[in-house]
């Protein structure tokens, strides 16, 4: 009978002038890289000294490139693409200035996937980094709510490589890209809840600085992926933007509702 190889979990981090992010990001994994668990950088070309840091350490990550790109969403098809040649099983998404939430975060996600083999998707929570400083815990919710938008943070979820077959990020969409790639794993094999935090979310990216893009790609979205009538793809987009109006102008009520003291 033939053994099925060890499951591989590459850590894949897109980054762009952001060196103290990217090494906030490796400070999160020390201890946690070996031979099963690799990071992967892809620099679009930056300025402020990034592939210098990368290209000088002692302990590089096992694939870099820095070179100018079309983007974020390009960056992580070619990290993507790289960690498919490299025969890693699994891939997390964890962007310049984002953690992972715990010292044993990585082994933990290996080990989700040895339990479930068949699944193409784990999904946890995150925790968020608030303006005063503050480190709470936001919940993810069902995936069975996808058609309501993202349910938890992207990077907060782990795909499976081998249900990723053909499969990149749209650069179509410039904010929402990794919606529609998610959407379109759940498609491919079962969804697995992880039932605890998998990393720290860094506030400012991209889709919070866009977010009105973000919403209208969304809504394109899922029409294109779930078939929605335009009617209620555009009743879902307004529920987003109410709910992003009032985490705009009444934060302390949306931060009651949504977060929660973390439980580790």
């Amino acid at each position: 009978m033939t053994t099925a190889p060890p499951h591989r979990l590459a850590i894949l981090t897109v980054v762009r002038n952001d060196l103290a992010g990217l090494i906030d990001t490796h400070d999160s994994l020390r201890g946690q890289l070996g031979p099963r668990i690799a990071w992967l950088v892809a620099d679009g070309g930056s300025t402020d000294g990034t592939a210098e840091w990368l290209a000088e350490r002692g302990d590089p990550p096992v694939w870099w490139r820095s070179a100018p790109d079309l983007g974020i969403y390009a960056a992580m098809n070619d990290g993507l693409d790289a960690a498919r040649r490299l025969g890693f099983s699994h891939v997390l998404f964890l962007n310049a200035g984002d953690r992972l939430a715990a010292a044993d975060c990585a082994v933990r996600l290996l080990q989700a996937a040895g339990r479930r083999p068949d699944a193409a998707l784990f999904y946890g929570d995150a925790l968020e980094r608030q303006g005063d400083g503050r480190i709470l815990l936001k919940r993810a919710r069902s995936h069975r709510w996808a058609a309501f938008g993202m349910f938890t943070h992207h990077q907060a979820m782990i795909y499976s490589v081998s249900a990723l077959a053909g499969l990149h990020f749209d650069p179509a969409f410039r904010i929402a890209s990794d919606y529609a790639f998610t959407l379109a794993t759940l498609g491919r094999g079962p969804a697995v809840r992880l039932r605890w935090p998998v990393c720290l979310f860094a506030p400012g990216g991209l889709s919070q600085r866009n977010a009105a893009t973000g919403r209208r790609e969304q809504e394109s979205i899922r029409r294109m992926h779930l078939g929605q009538s335009p009617m209620r793809a555009a009743a879902i987009s307004a529920l987003q933007w109410i709910a992003l109006a009032v985490r705009h102008h009444f934060p302390t009520a949306y931060a009651k509702l949504r977060f929660r003291r973390p439980e580790i």
